[in-house]
């Protein structure tokens, strides 16, 4: 359970476990994954539906708890049902599916994040599974808890940076020679420096400054935090 010890708006500083929160779920995390039936974003309602019964279903059957799978495609109140299910399950890290569709539609995103913070135990985690470092602040202002750090991997096998607040290609910015690994582990740094900003900013109450200041050179980012 997500034990909080601070606000700052929507934002929560607290702890998970040994992590403090908001903060990386590594993808090694000793965390049982309940099992999911998935579904694009964009698709007709009744697959929307099937897709949310069916893991449901799934987690009803598992013998175990942990991270599930909040599903519904673009259909918040599927998605709000499928939240509270879950969570009734006694399953408290929430993991929003489609993570990257939901950060290319800014208004979707906003009304998914926040009604299903709203819907659900404020001690149930939220969790996002692959992001930017520049939508990090953003996130954890709408009330995210957890981040996963497969990006840091995704983007080093292009051979592309990550930064607080944008994206290098080092085809393009010769910025430096860094073999896959070795860039894995400087977008992991990067990662968990942005999380250690988040936090501290929760703390001095500053939060809401740091999100308008990255966010101004993301037009996505910008609509979402004007939404």
């Amino acid at each position: 359970m997500l034990e909080i010890k601070i606000h700052d708006g929507p934002a929560r500083l607290g702890n998970y476990l040994e992590l403090k929160t908001p903060g990386i779920l590594r993808s090694d995390a000793s965390l049982a994954f309940i099992q999911d039936e998935p579904m694009p974003y964009d698709v007709p309602k009744p697959l929307a539906e099937f897709s949310v019964q069916q893991t449901i279903h799934q987690a009803k059957e598992s013998k175990n708890t942990g991270l599930a799978v909040v599903h519904g495609s673009k259909y918040l109140e599927l998605r709000m049902q499928c939240a509270q299910e879950l969570e009734k399950l006694g399953n408290q890290v929430l993991m929003i599916a489609n993570p990257e569709e939901l950060i290319r539609r800014p208004r979707d995103l906003v009304n998914m994040v926040v009604n299903i913070r709203e819907a659900v135990n404020p001690n149930s985690a939220l969790y996002f599974s692959f992001v930017k470092t520049s939508f990090i602040p953003l996130l954890s202002y709408m009330g995210v808890d957890l981040f996963g750090d497969a990006a840091c991997d995704f983007y080093a096998q292009l051979n592309q940076m990550m930064t607080p607040n944008t994206i290098y290609n080092l085809q393009k910015y010769n910025l430096y020679d860094l073999s896959p690994e070795e860039l894995k582990d400087y977008n992991q740094n990067a990662m968990d420096f942005v999380l250690r900003e988040v936090q501290e900013n929760i703390k001095q109450g500053t939060l809401r400054n740091l999100v308008e200041e990255r966010c101004c050179s993301h037009p996505e980012a910008m609509s979402a935090l004007r939404f």
